[in-house]
């Protein structure tokens, strides 16, 4: 039994509305994934910048009690 046109057309509609959901949703889903490796990128690069702030305290303080250190040692030789 042959088809109307209309069906055919009904059915090449709904057909790419299916498509465009399929499209939208793989377009969203890659955005996701964007999104977390991005957040992932962002999370390590300020792991590193407060490494790096930190080392910076640390070498500071390292300096300043060596300073202490040896000020300490220089008035235990006056003393004697």
């Amino acid at each position: 039994m042959p088809r109307g046109r209309s069906t055919f057309t009904k059915r090449q509609k709904e057909q790419a509305r299916q498509q465009k959901q399929r499209d939208k949703a793989e377009r969203k889903s890659q955005r996701k994934q964007e999104k977390q490796e991005g957040s992932v990128d962002e999370m390590r690069e300020l792991r590193e910048h407060a490494e790096a702030q930190a080392a910076l305290f640390r070498v500071g303080s390292d300096e300043s009690s060596s300073v202490e250190s040896s000020t300490t040692d220089d008035s235990n030789g006056i003393d004697r």
